[in-house]
């Protein structure tokens, strides 16, 4: 889409061009596009210095690019102050005035932009209910729990109604069970206000729980974008595959038999369904525990990839029996959801092993973080 096209859509869009940022001879982000919609959920998920964080700041304007272009709402804003743009940002550490109330906290924003004092007052009450904290308006913020300072510095980015909210790994300090509660909180909240949310973090149940997509980060690269179950389930890199989730990964080389795409691994040849490289090249396939199967013999399995293996862990976890058996020298990774009933293997059990050619995929041996970056070295920021 052309930056004139998008001056046709919704507020709210997004549209990033070749951003690249330099910091003397580190890349932190190295060349990117991606194109947010208006009204969705995007989060962009990596780990600790993948440039992730150097994004946000460059489209809320906190960073400039060292190349490339920002649109928001159709409108250029790369050279754009951070105070000039229609956003609004919350950050991991909250950053409330511990000698303000709740109130004064929240409307500090519209008070700087010469809202009058009713519209203020109505504006918190509205965006207080709409975090859950109705009548919190007079209590100070040192007072305050974690998750529900958490809530305030929400509500004092919404209060000014943007049309982009930029969140930067917001609930990280947060304990999990906290945490787990607010995510939920937060996609409600996006889905009530309509606006876009672009949401930094590493976590990826996180990323998984709240996105609309997902863009993928490496690197200072995006590895991939897609709506979550895509990407959980058609990984196109190793990396997505092994960090979104926990997964099976087999390196072999690509051959054909019987007409069939088949890899050959060191112990077992994995028949697939669809392949997209070259017969005779080195490839990963990829499949998640869930859709490997186990039992005690390979009759009882109507897949088409089984072996025999031994069982060398088994751990419980509540409605899930975990196992990890090795056939060869590769080891599988297996998880099955368990009833009361259930008697699982134990360790050193022969048991049958296998999965269907539809549930696994093949991975090219490139990904974008292996092109070429000149002499310029991978960022370390996040």
């Amino acid at each position: 889409m052309t930056s004139q096209q998008l001056k046709m859509t919704d507020s709210g869009s997004v549209q990033i061009e070749g951003i690249r940022k330099e910091y003397d001879d580190v890349i932190a982000v190295d060349t990117i596009d991606l194109e947010i919609h208006s009204g969705e959920f995007l989060t962009l998920l990596g780990p600790s210095g993948c440039g992730k964080s150097t994004t946000l700041r460059m489209i809320s304007g906190l960073e400039t690019p060292t190349q490339g272009q920002v649109y928001i709402s159709g409108d250029k804003v790369t050279a754009q102050a951070a105070n000039k743009r229609n956003t609004s940002m919350v950050f991991q550490e909250w950053a409330l005035f511990p000698h303000m109330t709740v109130e004064e906290n929240i409307s500090f924003g519209l008070e700087m932009d010469g809202v009058s004092k009713d519209e203020r007052q109505k504006r918190v009450t509205e965006a207080l209910e709409l975090v859950q904290l109705p009548g919190y308006h007079d209590r100070n913020a040192t007072e305050l729990s974690g998750g529900q300072k958490q809530r305030v510095a929400m509500a004092r980015a919404i209060v000014r109604e943007p049309d982009v909210l930029l969140l930067d790994e917001p609930l990280a300090s947060l304990d999990r069970k906290l945490r787990q509660h607010m995510q939920v909180e937060l996609k409600t909240i996006q889905e009530e206000l309509g606006i876009t949310f672009i949401y930094v973090t590493h976590d990826q149940e996180e990323a998984l729980t709240m996105s609309d997509r997902i863009a993928v980060m490496n690197d200072g690269k995006i590895e991939q974008v897609g709506e979550t179950a895509d990407l959980y389930n058609h990984p196109e890199t190793k990396f997505v595959a092994t960090f979104l989730g926990e997964t099976n990964l087999f390196e072999g080389t690509l051959r054909s038999m019987d007409s069939r795409p088949t890899v050959e691994t060191d112990s077992f040849e994995v028949i697939v369904d669809e392949h997209g490289g070259r017969l005779g090249e080195t490839v990963a396939v990829t499949v998640r525990p869930e859709y490997v199967e186990i039992s005690s013999t390979e009759e009882s399995l109507n897949v088409e990839n089984t072996w025999t293996g031994t069982v060398i862990e088994s751990v419980y976890k509540g409605s899930i029996q975990k196992y990890v058996v090795t056939v060869g020298t590769e080891e599988l990774q297996i998880e099955r959801q368990l009833d009361k009933n259930a008697n699982p293997f134990k360790e050193g059990d022969e048991v049958a092993v296998g999965f269907s050619a539809s549930s696994c995929e093949i991975l090219g041996n490139n990904s974008p973080q292996q092109e070429s970056i000149g002499n310029k070295t991978t960022s370390t920021s996040d």
